[in-house]
């Protein structure tokens, strides 16, 4: 690795990394758990409803560069503290969108809080996979990290849900406010920490390179990021992977949670756990990845959950499975089981993507993160077949996503461009 000794100590570094993907976790699922929120309070549809979740991810997309270029020229410390005030501000906004009884605010906030991930998710993924040294020890130290972000969002729905309580029509922003004054707090004690921290820069921009930069006297790179077919593919791959992710529990806990026999309480708590499974799958394929190959892993994990979604969407709602003094239906619990496949899904296409990218590599985290505004743009989309042709019937957007992870795993995450120079 590169500007790193190694006999020096990045554990506090790590750590810290290990904290911000937390966050990262329980900012964004607040969005989507509010989704239930907003179709009482605000009358929202189903494809409306995903309208938080789309603004927190549409910021991706406008973040995702510019916020690359501020890594690449103040470092990961600089990026990581303007994401966490930018963050709490964007709660702060969302908080106040149900005092001030506005639809319009509340997307305003998730917004906000959008430049905020981004540029989180900018900071800790390149660190982890470049403290961890790339292959398959820098997917392993993402997986851990994954692990922190599967926690954070399972706390959120659970809350959301059980601050709502069994009935839709009980869902306010009021009722779900101690939520976000808790992702307030977290900000605030982050930026206090990392402020504290020592986080090395091993992609910051020399002096002699910003001299050159401001002299204009740098000739121009004929190659980029964009020049690597495997890169361009992989992010294509992520468009669609942050949309299943994302996709499968935000259209569920809107239509659970308005089935009478179900409600919002038990949903949240369905949501929460798909999330866990999500935890559980990191802290397994944590220690797999260090044996087994990010490509093998993509397309195993990749077919598991196409055949779980083929059987919620086939199986009827009146089969229901009791779990403890909980009875909900099965198609529920089968979506809930696909957290095990997407949770490895992220470290593994993020390593195929940026593996032999080299002086490339922090670039190319920006427009990776670009791409992950299909986080909200695939969610949007399905719940907008949701109001044409069904909420289980829209699950087919999710599985044609899948499918294409299974290619980019056996094909194109394959690195044909290995002629061009990256040190």
């Amino acid at each position: 690795m590169a500007n790193l000794e190694k006999k020096q100590n990045y554990t506090p570094a790590i750590v810290v990394m290990f904290a911000m993907f937390f966050m990262i976790a329980f900012v964004t699922n607040l969005a989507g758990s509010m989704g239930v929120v907003v179709t009482n309070q605000f009358g929202a549809s189903k494809a409306l409803s995903q309208l938080g979740t789309l603004a927190n991810f549409i910021a991706y997309a406008c973040m995702g560069i510019p916020a690359g270029l501020i890594l690449r020229r103040k470092g990961y410390k600089f990026t990581a503290l303007t994401a966490v005030v930018v963050g709490l501000v964007g709660v702060a906004i969302q908080f106040l969108s149900g005092y001030a009884e506005s639809f319009f605010v509340y997307v305003l906030g998730a917004f906000v809080a959008g430049f905020s991930m981004c540029m989180l998710n900018i900071v800790v993924n390149p660190m982890l996979n470049t403290l961890g040294g790339g292959g398959n020890k820098g997917n392993q130290l993402i997986q851990w990290g994954g692990s922190c972000n599967s926690i954070g969002g399972t706390i959120a729905p659970i809350l959301v849900g059980w601050l709502v309580g069994g009935s839709i029509e009980n869902a306010t922003v009021a009722k779900a406010a101690p939520v976000m004054i808790i992702a307030m707090a977290i900000f605030a004690i982050a930026f206090v920490v990392i402020r504290l921290t020592a986080i090395p820069e091993p992609h910051m921009e020399t002096p002699e390179e910003r001299a050159a930069r401001l002299a204009g006297g740098k000739e121009k790179d004929p190659h980029s990021a964009l020049s690597f077919r495997h890169f361009v593919l992989g992010a294509i791959a992520i468009f669609f992977y942050v949309g299943i992710e994302v996709g499968i529990p935000n259209t569920a806990n809107v239509y659970f949670s308005s089935l009478p026999d179900v409600g919002p309480a038990i949903t949240g708590t369905m949501i929460g756990a798909y999330w866990f499974c999500m935890l559980i799958g990191r802290l397994i394929g944590a220690p797999v990845s260090a044996k087994v190959s990010s490509k093998t892993m993509l397309a195993v994990m990749s077919s598991v959950a196409i055949v779980f979604l083929v059987c919620a969407i086939f199986i009827p709602e009146s089969v229901q499975i009791t779990l403890g003094s909980k009875v909900f239906p099965l198609a529920l619990g089968f979506l809930v089981l696909c957290g095990l496949c997407t949770s490895i899904m992220w470290g593994a296409i993020f390593n195929l993507s940026v593996e032999g990218l080299g002086k490339y590599t922090a670039a190319a985290s920006g427009i990776f993160m670009t791409l992950v505004c299909g986080g909200g743009i695939i969610p949007f989309l399905q719940n907008l077949l949701a109001d044409k042709i069904g909420s289980m019937q829209s699950y087919w957007l999710i599985i044609a996503c899948l499918a294409f992870l299974v290619f980019y795993a056996l094909v194109g995450s394959k690195n044909v461009n290995k002629d061009i120079k990256v040190d």
